[in-house]
């Protein structure tokens, strides 16, 4: 039993990494790999009534996750609607092409870290596409947006699923990742961003009449008033947690409350159908759900294999085999490069004991650093990449010439100065 559930595991793993080469979507993959696996676990067990608590125990802290990312994912799009975000977007001018990246990256990284990578690549490609007609400048641009929005999302709670899955599930504190990851993160960027500081050449180009869109000029009601309650809701979800102790998805959901109410009386005379795209109703309907059920399938999965002890059992045998807990982190953040992050953090968070590593642990720390700023390394790696990479028709072999390297080197920065930061502090 034990080996037909880790290859049925193995399958869906594949499937999930080779999602556009098959054109089977991951988030089916992980619906279908996480319902097969319990499946075969109530089937070959002897005792079938410790299967469902050990099912309900895994969804109860799954549904965490998902409710969390549900209300984020809302915050974030009405407060879009509004374009709250070209508030900030709207203030950058330059045309120096280094200052204007300079410019990029760090307001990427620093809105990543509010937002997470993926909104925050979303929108900062949307400003670029406004600044630079020039394609092969933009290109290099978006790279650096991926890498940029990666290591922002990095070092703190809300930045990145997998960080987030980490801090929910118990395994690092707010105060604390932020302070161990923030001088890691900033060097994952600064080495990327000195290095093109000196090589990048070209300009940014001139935008013809016709390439102007007119709806740039039109602004919306209250996007000022959507811009500081959706940051300001997004920013009280760790303060919620410390001061009640009640779980994170209770804060994001008293902050989605809060926003959907003030969103209502912004425009209360206008008719229905010319309010719905600025409700928090039509902000849901244009969230990505594919993605929550993608992120149920593959916790259902690793869930499975957590409650079969196959999860503990190979990180004994990684610890006997490897000898070095932080070439094994290093290891799985190259790996995330390849194969999507979310199930390599779930499933080593299955591997690893709270109960013998416990909160803020090294390998917590060092993994939600790897696992979140490994995927740059690839245009295929993260999230954020992959949305880039569609917005911009970036070529995997283009990426993998111009920036990978770069990527590395600032990962390898980040490495080194976690663990030196890490040595000094113990």
């Amino acid at each position: 039993m034990l080996l037909f559930v880790i290859l049925v595991f193995v399958v869906g793993y594949l499937a999930i990494a080779l999602e556009h080469p098959i054109k089977v979507n991951k988030t089916a993959s992980a619906l279908l790999t996480g319902v097969l696996c319990w499946t075969i676990f109530a089937l070959g067990s002897h005792d079938k009534s410790e299967v469902v608590p050990a099912l309900s125990h895994h969804l109860s802290q799954i549904a965490e996750i998902l409710f969390f990312l549900l209300g984020a994912m809302t915050i974030v799009e009405l407060v879009d609607a509004y374009q709250g975000f070209r508030i900030i977007t709207d203030r950058i001018r330059t045309k120096n092409p280094k200052t204007l990246l300079w410019i990029v990256c760090w307001v990427t990284f620093f809105l990543s870290s509010i937002l997470d990578n993926l909104t925050t690549a979303i929108v900062m490609v949307s400003l670029i596409r406004k600044l630079i007609p020039n394609k092969d400048m933009r290109l290099f641009f978006a790279g650096m947006i991926v890498i940029a929005a990666n290591a922002g999302g990095a070092w703190t709670p809300i930045g990145d699923v997998t960080t987030t899955m980490l801090w929910i599930g118990g395994q690092i504190s707010t105060a604390n990742i932020m302070t161990v990851l923030f001088i890691p993160s900033i060097l994952c960027l600064l080495v990327p961003l000195l290095f093109l500081s000196f090589t990048l050449k070209g300009e940014l180009g001139e935008f013809k009449p016709s390439e102007i869109d007119p709806e740039d000029k039109v602004e919306v009601k209250g996007s000022s008033t959507m811009l500081a309650m959706g940051v300001g809701a997004l920013v009280f979800v760790p303060v919620f947690k410390t001061v009640t102790g009640l779980p994170p998805y209770l804060g994001m959901m008293l902050g989605l409350g809060t926003i959907w109410i003030v969103s209502e009386f912004i425009n209360p005379h206008a008719d229905e159908h010319q309010r719905k795209p600025y409700t928090a109703g039509g902000a849901l309907s244009r969230i990505d759900a594919s993605s929550v059920l993608f992120f149920l399938g593959i916790l259902l999965a690793v869930g499975a294999l957590e409650s079969m002890h196959i999860l503990g059992g190979f990180a004994t045998w990684l610890d006997e085999t490897v000898r070095s807990q932080s070439a094994i982190i290093t290891l799985i953040g190259l790996l995330s490069a390849v194969i999507d992050n979310v199930p390599l953090v779930a499933a080593s968070m299955g591997m690893y004991d709270l109960g013998i590593y416990p909160m803020d642990h090294f390998i917590w720390e060092y993994l939600a650093y790897c696992a979140g700023t490994g995927g740059s390394i690839l245009i295929i790696g993260s999230a954020a990449g992959v949305a880039v990479m569609g917005m911009e028709k970036i070529d995997f072999i283009w990426y993998l010439k111009r920036i990978s390297l770069i990527a590395l080197l600032g990962y390898f920065a980040g490495c080194g100065a976690y663990l030196v930061i890490y040595n000094i502090i113990h």
